[in-house]
């Protein structure tokens, strides 16, 4: 069954027939986590880096940013039975989609926060696709732990 991801949004699973699946990562950051040996993963869409930029909105929705929802991945994984040095992890989006010199510099923050997210805790990233243009389209498959990325005009990227 395929499970949607929205922006600002975190889902996990231990069914074996589940394809989660995030769309239209363009500065946003698609974190995709896997526990070969429990069988467990999640997929989160995180849009800012930092929740101190909004604090009412990262208790109404911890997904939105990077230091809030990071954690909550892992902890809704480890809540499934995974255990973090088992898991591998995956990173996709953080694009530049206006082109150009982007003002804010979004998808570059986007990607330092998790970077800074991940070094702090002693967890290696796998694989990842980050940067260019173009906005993405992250799949993880939970029968093998399998994660692709889809990015318009390009042929599809294993992770």
């Amino acid at each position: 069954m395929q499970i949607v991801v929205g922006v600002a949004d975190l889902k996990v699973s231990n069914k074996e027939e589940d394809v989660i699946v995030t769309h239209a990562l363009g500065s946003c950051i698609g974190v995709a986590i896997f526990d070969p040996v429990a069988r467990v993963g999640g997929l989160l869409h995180f849009m800012l880096p930092d929740s101190s930029l909004d604090p009412a909105k990262a208790r109404d929705n911890p997904f939105m940013f990077a230091d809030t929802g990071i954690p909550k991945l892992f902890r809704d994984c480890y809540a499934l039975g995974a255990q973090k040095p088992r898991l591998k992890v995956k990173l996709a989006g953080g694009s530049q989609v206006l082109g150009g010199e982007e003002h804010f510099q979004i998808g570059r923050r986007n990607y330092a926060a998790v970077r800074k997210i991940f070094l702090k805790n002693n967890v290696l990233i796998d694989k990842e696709d980050v940067g260019g243009m173009r906005a993405r389209t992250m799949f993880l498959e939970m029968a093998s732990g399998r994660v692709w990325v889809k990015t318009v005009g390009q042929d599809n990227l294993e992770l």
